[in-house]
């Protein structure tokens, strides 16, 4: 069962929304794996630096910016998740189409907000 939520551009810096992020879906019991440029830990969650080929992606959450992303184009798209979610400064339209044509949901939306407002 894909039940995981990939965070990618996560970072160990406690005023990084990518950090906040781990935390509030951590709290919400949510299973989160976690990509940034550097190793780290927040919370449980261990911060890999290298794409791994996880199997059980639900949710691409993204903290990049729309130059950063498209050295993940393929990376995303090969992982197969339900979503991916655009959070605020994020927003892709080339990489929004590519999803759509690999038939994947785009939500340009805060991870955050949806959290708080359970609609995650």
């Amino acid at each position: 069962m894909k039940n995981v939520t990939l965070v990618i551009g996560a970072s160990i810096n406690p005023n990084r929304y990518s950090n906040i992020a781990i935390k509030r879906l951590v709290d919400k019991e949510i299973k989160v794996a976690a990509l940034g440029l550097r190793k780290g830990t927040v919370l449980v969650v261990v911060i890999d630096d290298e794409k791994k080929a996880y199997t059980n992606i639900d949710t691409v959450t993204l903290y990049l910016n729309p130059k950063r992303q498209e050295q993940y184009y393929n990376y995303i798209i090969g992982l197969k998740p339900r979503r991916v979610i655009f959070n605020p400064g994020t927003e892709n339209m080339e990489f929004v189409k590519l999803l759509n044509e690999n038939n994947i949901e785009s939500e340009i939306a805060c991870t955050l907000v949806l959290l708080s407002t359970n609609q995650y």
